[in-house]
């Protein structure tokens, strides 16, 4: 709990030093009144009550987070309803169709297996074969956010079950790319949460929580430090938005799948292509998807895109956090060069990326 020390030790600084200015040192007349002294709030009662607001929060939800295990790793999860449904990242069950399920205030495992994943948003949903004592936690509207709200973080970094941290929320919309790797789906993160909790391997998918006790955000994962050899970077951490994991989860308890993404699709499959300088230059179009928005616009196999509406996208990781910002209907000009080297601009209107 050294991180809550800590942001405890923080609101102390904060409050003792906001109190009222220091009188004047001007003399004063001898038949003047002195006004009546303003009642002031003790600092001690004000970490008090702090502190009470941090236990209650954390009695409160610690019960619907669990830790979720694979063959392969571990990560956290939130029980979504009194069904068994758990909500967690796609990159927390990867490749599993089955995993054990242990609730972050103790008890025996129990047994689950994968409702669907929607990697393209890093989402999924798995359900308990036994749901009973399961605490469905409460889901807040994350589009009510403000930055500089305290935010905690729950879930089984390393392991260690039903930890807790502390922090802010930093920024709101932020648009973040992860890593693709065997363990990474590359999910784009659209309107991304940043918040100074710690989150460290194993918090994925767990709980970021605002002091009322309703969950705000699912942590995702952590930025990186180039200078610190790809590093986690100190107090920068990312979080898929409540209201996106719920929409997303409710569509897969529903459905089985997700049948409305609510994002712009291309309909290409691609890869960054490097130019003769050793630098990114654009996205080599491997093929398209019949019936979708490039092949309608003429975009073929073998072009490179290279920008969308006037907005460079030298890489696959660019092209996908330009279109996150889009819908799909928006028509856009897409910059194509073509095999035989002749540069054109297309008019092109998205379609939807289709659920999983």
């Amino acid at each position: 709990m050294r991180e809550l020390a800590a942001g405890l030790a923080a609101a102390v600084v904060l409050l003792t030093g906001c109190g009222p200015p220091p009188a004047s040192r001007g003399t004063a007349t001898p038949t003047a009144t002195r006004a009546p002294a303003t009642p002031s709030v003790s600092p001690t009662t004000s970490v008090h009550t702090l502190e009470a607001a941090y236990e209650r929060v954390i009695t409160n939800v610690l019960p619907s987070i669990v830790q979720i295990n694979t063959k392969v790793g571990l990560g956290s999860g939130i029980v979504y309803d009194s069904k068994g449904h758990i909500v967690t990242n796609a990159h927390v069950v990867g490749q599993s169709k089955e995993m054990n399920v242990t609730i972050a205030t103790g008890g025996a495992p129990r047994s689950a297996r994968l409702i669907k994943s929607f990697a393209a948003g890093d989402l999924a949903v798995i359900k308990v074969d036994k749901p009973d004592g399961l605490r469905p936690a409460k889901f807040g509207d994350s589009s009510k956010l403000r930055v500089g709200q305290i935010v905690l973080a729950m879930g089984n970094p390393l392991g260690l079950s039903g930890s807790v941290t502390n922090g802010i929320v930093s920024a709101l919309g932020r648009t973040v790319t992860e890593p693709e790797n065997p363990g990474s789906p590359g999910a784009t993160i659209a309107g991304a949460i940043q918040t100074s909790a710690a989150i460290n391997p194993g918090n994925s998918g767990g709980a970021l929580v605002d002091l009322s006790g309703q969950v705000i955000g699912i942590p995702t994962l952590a930025a990186t430090d180039p200078d610190l050899g790809g590093g986690a970077a100190p107090g920068i951490g990312f979080a898929i938005p409540s209201n996106t994991a719920t929409d997303i989860a409710a569509q897969i308890v529903e459905n089985g799948k997700v049948t409305n993404t609510h994002r712009a699709a291309l309909g290409i499959r691609g890869s960054t292509v490097v130019g003769s300088d050793g630098r990114p230059a654009g996205v080599g179009v491997a093929g398209v998807e019949p019936g979708g928005a490039a092949q309608k616009a003429g975009i073929r196999a073998g072009d490179m895109i290279t920008s969308i509406d006037g907005k460079e996208t030298p890489t696959m990781a660019d092209l996908s956090e330009t279109l996150s910002a889009l819908r799909p209907g928006d028509r856009v000009k897409v910059g194509v060069i073509r095999a035989s080297g002749t540069t054109q601009t297309l008019n092109v209107p998205l379609g939807q990326l289709p659920g999983e």
